[in-house]
């Protein structure tokens, strides 16, 4: 496959899912403490990462979840945050500036912190209460996440299917290898197809929304500088359908969680006015191993998968490297 270095694919996932007994010995010590709310503190794409797990919680629990963007936070502040609170600060590279920044403020404020990146040296793993630290440049977060939430949730006598959850995750790394064995072709049709498009309205709901809004913003914008627009599959119809043409690029990533029907029915209205319409749908990968039960809970891994090979093939075919910026990082802001 284009750009797909398994071993390494490999390792780094697996990294992420041996932090279990880490994961668990940490939230069953919280729980055991006490805490009264948990905030996913992110920037950008680890921001939207941390949406699937608010979404969890809100659907599962009455406990207080909530995903924020780590400069917002700084600079509004937020009544509930405290002593009494966790916070959890996702970053690949342990770097990202505003996380840094909001780890201190929260710190300062008695918050418990929790980092998850994979560099041990890195600022973020240096100040933060407790680092979980898988490989290097590990992504996603979502095994992390779901083994931190479910435990939490078991914990809560809120999920009782933690422990087979757990156990399936453990073979993910190879299940997401084949998994982007089967979307490699798919993905270089797509790309092959789309050289020339520069301008593609994404739609998903549910969980999914946290990768829409990433594909999105930190991919085709940021990696591919193409226009977009992102819109959540409930709020569909509501403004931003206006903007579709019969030429328009309608991407639509589907999962298997209660909100299924909200995007069928925006794929039902696209066919009708738009010949350029593409759905990436996770029920479309087998997933040998994980119990159709979970199978909506991973599907954030399984589309990251998924678009990681249209990714890559977006980069051949439009010979636009994936690590080119023009001010992120390069400029000072």
């Amino acid at each position: 496959m284009l750009r797909f270095d398994e071993p390494e694919f490999l390792r780094q996932m697996a990294s992420t899912v041996a932090l279990r007994p880490q994961i668990e010995e940490l939230v069953d010590r919280l729980v055991d403490e006490g805490f009264d709310n948990l905030f996913l503190v992110g920037a950008g794409g680890t921001y939207a990462q941390m949406w699937p797990y608010e979404h969890l919680a809100r659907r599962s629990s009455a406990f207080p979840v909530r995903a924020v963007i780590a400069a917002e936070l700084i600079a509004s502040g937020d009544a509930s945050l405290g002593e009494r609170s966790v916070a959890v600060f996702p970053s690949v590279s342990g770097t990202t500036d505003d996380v840094v920044r909001a780890i201190g403020y929260c710190r300062a404020r008695g918050v418990r912190t929790v980092g998850l990146t994979g560099y041990p040296d890195s600022p973020v793993a240096r100040e933060v209460d407790v680092a979980l630290v898988s490989e290097p440049k590990a992504w996603p977060f979502d095994a992390q996440m779901l083994l931190f939430m479910g435990r939490l949730l078991e914990r809560r006598g809120e999920f009782d299917g933690y422990g087979r959850l757990a156990d399936e995750l453990a073979g993910l790394p190879e299940i997401l290898v084949r998994v982007a064995r089967q979307a490699d072709p798919v993905a270089a049709a797509f790309a092959e197809a789309h050289k020339d498009t520069d301008y593609h309205f994404l739609v998903g709901g549910g969980n999914l929304w946290g990768f829409t809004y990433l594909y999105s913003m930190c991919i085709l914008e940021e990696m591919q500088w193409l226009r977009t627009t992102r819109v959540h599959s409930a709020e569909f119809f509501h403004g931003s359908l206006e903007l579709i043409e019969e030429d328009t690029s309608v991407v639509i990533f589907q999962g298997e969680d209660e909100t299924r029907a909200l995007t069928d029915r925006v794929e039902s209205f696209a066919r009708r006015v738009c010949k350029d319409v593409t759905v990436f749908d996770t029920r479309d990968y087998p997933l040998e191993g994980i119990s159709p039960e979970f199978r909506g809970l991973v599907a954030p891994l399984v589309l990251d998968t998924v678009l990681g090979r249209v990714s890559k093939h977006l980069e051949r075919v439009r010979d636009h490297s994936l690590d080119l910026r023009r001010y992120y990082r390069v400029m000072d802001y």
